[in-house]
């Protein structure tokens, strides 16, 4: 799956106020429970918190990949939050996050889910796509950014919303 086809700026929420990594989850939850088929957001929520028990998905340059497996959904959805303040994530840098790309996916694709893992850890690990986000003003930015969709509207700099190379 592209990550075009996983998120749209639907799936974006900008200066999200969190004041821990668990209300970053409550929202990336919330969020994620607005996606078709999912369960609710309570549901979703608990299987966040399950994963980050066994070990934190904060990672490094202040960003998360909070991630679960869901029974009976049919197709995997994303979220991407950008938290008005970091917040402790237990981040492999020690760093606090400010920026989360949830996701969710069906409980029996193993491979999609590591290979979209993947796909988002190389993603955000670039330091200069991840402060171009911090400066996204639009959630239609922060998607071009993420899809790698390059192309600006009519009157929009093209400069603004270009993905790193």
């Amino acid at each position: 799956m592209l990550l075009s086809e996983l998120i749209d700026q639907r799936c974006i929420g900008l200066d999200i106020q969190a004041s821990s990594k668990k209300r970053a989850l409550e929202e990336a939850a919330r969020q994620l429970g607005a996606c078709p088929s999912s369960p609710e957001p309570e549901q979703i929520f608990e299987r966040l918190l399950e994963r980050e028990r066994l070990g934190s998905t904060g990672l490094a340059n202040g960003v998360a990949l909070p991630h679960a497996r869901v029974p009976d959904l049919d197709r995997a959805y994303g979220v991407f939050l950008r938290l008005d303040a970091p917040v402790d994530f237990d981040a492999l840098d020690g760093q606090p996050v400010d920026l989360l790309f949830a996701l969710l996916v069906p409980e029996q694709a193993t491979d999609e889910h590591l290979q979209l893992l993947a796909e988002l850890a190389k993603l955000f690990s670039d330091a200069q796509l991840c402060e171009l986000l911090r400066r996204a003003s639009t959630p239609e930015d922060a998607a071009r950014l993420i899809t790698g969709k390059d192309h600006a509207p009519p009157g929009e700099d093209p400069t603004s919303v270009r993905r790193p190379a």
